[in-house]
């Protein structure tokens, strides 16, 4: 072999290495962000990694979930986004309205798979059947059932009478959560007090649970909101304050009762539609799920440590109840 073949054939066997490994497809990263801190967010994470699962993607064998948490803080959201962004990945999750929304802000590119209460309503797609731009998920539709917490809560406090309920005005789908639960007041003869969650205004909110005499409350399905979960129930058990809450799940964790879409099962569903995109679906031709099925679950520890008697049959229609 003359010695200038020789040097050509060295020379094209150091290059093949190389150009295999950049020609080796990456690995699909997908997004996901939270406002509380990790392990607040009710399931959700959980629920996605395990739909990606059922779909054939393992993290770390052939998918990365990038994370980010802004441990309550919302102004950190849009830099927690922006960091998303700049690491290139495919898909966005993002749990709720708000978060989506400044997702939405960010980015009119990337696909994002979001899980909130009202998307159309809130005007972040066009329609359920056409969402029309980057956007697609589940629609949880939240405010259509708002007004039977303050039922399941008269229900199960006869005596009730003057109702708190935490909510963030900053979330447009509160309004009509608010609107709801102030229909359903007045049919039922309560006086009801919406309690901020805005940063300013968060510790009034919390001390007047323990200095206003309230007969009960009702926490309703903000993700922010979602981060104070365990403060509140620990508030409302030192003051045995009857609470119903808008999260599934939470009544393992001493929580009265909840009445809520399973966020767990709604991210294992929303992990479809991130397995149609890394396919190659665009989000716009995807429709909008809507969640039909709301599950009440009952504490039954709880309800005797407040002094409550749960009927036999409000405990025949609950599909979870703690012992």
């Amino acid at each position: 072999m003359r010695r200038r073949d020789f040097i050509a054939l060295v020379s094209a066997a150091a290059v093949l290495p190389l150009r295999g490994r950049a020609e080796q497809p990456t690995m699909p990263r997908v997004g996901y962000i939270w406002v509380g801190r990790r392990g607040t967010d009710l399931g959700q994470l959980a629920g996605l990694q395990q739909g990606l699962a059922d779909n054939g993607r393992i993290l770390g064998r052939n998918l990365l979930i990038e994370e980010r948490y802004a441990d309550g803080s919302p102004d950190r959201v849009p830099a927690l986004i922006a960091e998303l962004l700049a690491l290139r990945i495919d898909v966005l999750v993002t749990p709720g309205t708000t978060l989506t929304r400044a997702a939405q802000s960010a980015t009119k590119t990337l696909p994002i798979v979001s899980v909130t209460g009202n998307p159309v309503g809130t005007g972040l797609v066009a329609s359920l059947s056409h969402p029309g731009g980057n956007i697609t998920g589940l629609s949880l539709l939240s405010g259509d059932y708002s007004a039977k917490w303050l039922e399941l809560l008269k229900e199960i406090v006869p005596k009730l009478r003057r109702v708190a309920a935490l909510s963030n005005p900053d979330n447009s789908l509160a309004a009509g959560q608010i609107d709801h639960l102030r229909t359903a007041a007045q049919v039922l003869g309560l006086q009801l007090t919406f309690l901020s969650v805005r940063p300013a205004e968060l510790e009034t909110s919390l001390a007047a649970m323990t200095t206003e005499h309230f007969d009960g409350l009702v926490v309703t399905d903000d993700p922010f909101i979602a981060t104070l979960v365990p403060k509140v129930i620990a508030l409302a058990a030192d003051r045995r304050l009857p609470a119903v809450y808008a999260f599934s799940g939470i009544v393992q964790e001493g929580a009265l009762m909840s009445y809520s879409s399973n966020f767990f099962a709604m991210y294992r569903r929303a992990a479809g539609y991130v397995d149609r995109i890394l396919k190659g679906t665009p989000p716009a031709e995807l429709p909008i799920e809507q969640a039909t099925e709301v599950a009440l679950n009952i504490n039954l520890k709880t309800a005797k440590e407040l002094g409550l008697n749960v009927s036999p049959t409000l405990l025949a229609t609950a599909d979870e109840v703690i012992e």
